[in-house]
C-alpha cells in the first residue's frame, strides 16, 4: 500500500516540526511557501518539506493539515478549496483544520467544501510542537457520516503524530476545535489572570505589587510556581495569543451564554450586554499590549513586559526561601 502524501500548511514553528516528524518517518511532505520568510523557508528546508504550489498539493497530496494563525484559517481553506475545484483531477482528498479556531469558524471552514470530493476533519492541537520525544496531541472530530474518514486521520498516528478521535454521543465538526478552546482558555487564561493582576498591582504601586509577591509565595507557592514558569514564556507568543483569545471569546460567548436565558447582564455604566467570553476577549487586548510593549521596550524603557520581568526575577529569588 503506498505511503500517504500529505501537506502541512504553514511551515511556521508548529507546523515545520509536525511535518519533520511526517518526514522523519518517511513520507513526502508538501508545503507552500509563497511569500514565506526567510526564517519560514530555512525551517520547511530543514525539516524536509517539498516547496510546490496549491495547484500541486490539489493534485498530489492525500491529506492538507491547516496549521495556520486562527485569522487566516478561513481564506486559506477558501483559496485551496478554489484551486482544487479548478484543477485538472478534482481528486478526492481529505482537509484537516487544525487551527485554535472556535466551533462556529471551523463549521463556516468546512461549510467550503460541502458538495465536493474533499473530506473534512475538524481538529485541534493541545501542546507544543513536536520534539525529541514529546508529541502535542491532534484532538479530532468529524461529521458522523465521515467516520471513515476520521479513522484514516486517526491512523496517521503510524507515521509519528499522536492523533486521538473524538467519538460517542454527538460528536460532530466543531467538537475537537470546541475542546481546544476550552483547554487553551484554561491553560492560557490562567496566564492572562497571572499577568493582568501583576500590572494591575504594580499600576496602583511597586509596594502593592511587592506584597503581591511576598502572599503569593507565603500562601499560594504553587500558583507562584506556575507564574513564574508561564509568564517568561508567555511573552514572545503575545502576538499570536491574541486571536486566539478573541476566538475562544466567541466559543463562550456563543456556547455558554447562549444555552440559558438571562445569561447576558446589562452593564449600567455602558448600556452594553456583557456574558462569560468578556474575559477572554480581556485577555486578547492584555496579550496585543504586552506584544506592543515589547516591541515599544527595546530601547530600554519601563514597559509592561519589565514589570512582569522583574516581578518574575524576585519571585525566583523569594521561593526559594519560602520553602
Amino acid at each position: 500500500m503506498a505511503l500517504p502524501k500529505v501537506a502541512v500548511i504553514a511551515a511556521g514553528s508548529m507546523g515545520a516540526a509536525v511535518g519533520r516528524r511526517l518526514t522523519t518517518a518517511g513520507l513526502t511532505v508538501f508545503t507552500n511557501l509563497d511569500g514565506r520568510s526567510p526564517a519560514t523557508r530555512s525551517r520547511a528546508q530543514e525539516a524536509g518539506l517539498k516547496d510546490v504550489s496549491l495547484s500541486h498539493i490539489a493534485q498530489h497530496a492525500d491529506w492538507v493539515l491547516s496549521i495556520l494563525p486562527p485569522k487566516d484559517a478561513y481564506n486559506f481553506a477558501k483559496a485551496f478549496g478554489d484551486t482544487h475545484a479548478s484543477s485538472a483531477t478534482n481528486r478526492p482528498l481529505n482537509f484537516a483544520d487544525c487551527n485554535a479556531v472556535n466551533p462556529e469558524t471551523v463549521k463556516r471552514v468546512s461549510s467550503l467544501f460541502a458538495g465536493t470530493s474533499i473530506k473534512f476533519i475538524d481538529a485541534g492541537i493541545i501542546g507544543g510542537p513536536p520534539q525529541d520525544d514529546y508529541d502535542p496531541t491532534f484532538y479530532a472530530s468529524s461529521a458522523p457520516a465521515d467516520a471513515d474518514v476520521l479513522n484514516e486521520f486517526v491512523r496517521l498516528s503510524k507515521y509519528g503524530l499522536k492523533i486521538k478521535a473524538l467519538k460517542g454521543e454527538g460528536a460532530d465538526i466543531g467538537d475537537a476545535s470546541a475542546l481546544k478552546m476550552s483547554y487553551a482558555g484554561i491553560a492560557k487564561g490562567v496566564i492572562g489572570l497571572y499577568s493582568t493582576m501583576i500590572l494591575a498591582a504594580h499600576a496602583s504601586s511597586p509596594a502593592t505589587a511587592q506584597a503581591l509577591l511576598e502572599e503569593l509565595t507565603i500562601s499560594q507557592p504553587y500558583l507562584a510556581q506556575h507564574l513564574i514558569r508561564g509568564v517568561p514564556s508567555m511573552l514572545p507568543k503575545a502576538y499570536r495569543w491574541v486571536a486566539e483569545m478573541e476566538e475562544i471569546s466567541n466559543f463562550v460567548g456563543n456556547g455558554l451564554a447562549a444555552t440559558r436565558s438571562g445569561a447576558q447582564i446589562g452593564d449600567a455604566t455602558k448600556g452594553e450586554p456583557v456574558h462569560e467570553g468578556h474575559i477572554h476577549y480581556g485577555f486578547a487586548r492584555l496579550y496585543e499590549n504586552v506584544a506592543r510593549s515589547l516591541e515599544e521596550g527595546k530601547g530600554g524603557d519601563v514597559t509592561e513586559v519589565k514589570v512582569l520581568k522583574d516581578f518574575v526575577e524576585q519571585a525566583k529569588k523569594v521561593l526559594p526561601r519560602k520553602e
